[in-house]
């Protein structure tokens, strides 16, 4: 017999002040790593629990439209860099000026040198076609699957490990390389490793291309202010 909902409550609070912290630190020294990767390889136990972190995140109609494609080849990893090295180069060309030279100065070596890489997908067909929540919406799911991005995100940082999101290649490359099927969308390429130093500042603050904007500028009230 399934137990009456009401039976499944626990009691709500605030964390302690040392937890409390730690979880504000942890959203406050998450960073994108692009270069600082180690090569040593991550405890299977350890991977287990990014992953178990990631899936415990919220989902529209919870229907956990996400895989994790776990990518350790490094033949795989290679071919997935030379897609990354295709669309850096059409990127690139993108910029002008001094900004094209900022760009081309990123070091963007991630896929390379971290021991593996997640590629995290979503299906956009798990649950069937009408979903609680995604009745009106039908990027809720897109949106779910980035919510278990930044839990793997935020765990990892707990355990000492960096994550590098990579952006940067065409989605035929990668949906052909890990034989991802029509109906599933591709989120986010991971890579995954331990790092040993990690910047105060979002990289690409400390190194000129962007800083962060002044929280009070982005708070409005009611309505739009802009």
């Amino acid at each position: 017999m399934r137990p009456h909902p009401e039976d499944q409550m626990v009691r709500a609070g605030a964390f302690s002040a040392a937890d409390r912290s730690a979880v504000y630190r942890a959203i406050e020294t998450r960073r994108d790593v692009r270069d600082q990767f180690l090569p040593d390889p991550l405890p299977d136990d350890l991977l287990r629990r990014l992953l178990g972190a990631a899936h415990s995140a919220p989902s529209v109609g919870f229907m956990q439209p996400w895989n994790f494609i776990v990518v350790r080849s490094r033949d795989v990893l290679a071919e997935a860099h030379r897609a990354f090295e295709r669309a850096n180069a059409e990127a690139a060309a993108m910029f002008t000026g001094k900004q094209r030279d900022r760009y081309r100065a990123l070091k963007l070596e991630g896929i390379l040198k971290a021991p593996l890489s997640i590629c995290v997908t979503c299906d956009t067909t798990r649950g069937g076609k009408v979903i609680l929540g995604r009745t009106h919406n039908p990027r809720m799911d897109v949106y779910s699957t980035v919510c278990a991005v930044q839990n793997l995100w935020l765990a990892a940082r707990v355990e000492g490990i960096g994550v590098g999101w990579v952006s940067i290649f065409n989605d035929a490359d990668i949906r052909s390389l890990l034989g991802i099927p029509p109906h599933v969308e591709i989120v986010a390429w991971l890579c995954v490793g331990y790092v040993n130093e990690l910047y105060r500042e979002p990289e690409l603050a400390v190194k000129g291309w962007r800083q962060r904007l002044q929280l009070d500028e982005l708070i409005y009230e009611d309505r739009w202010q802009g």
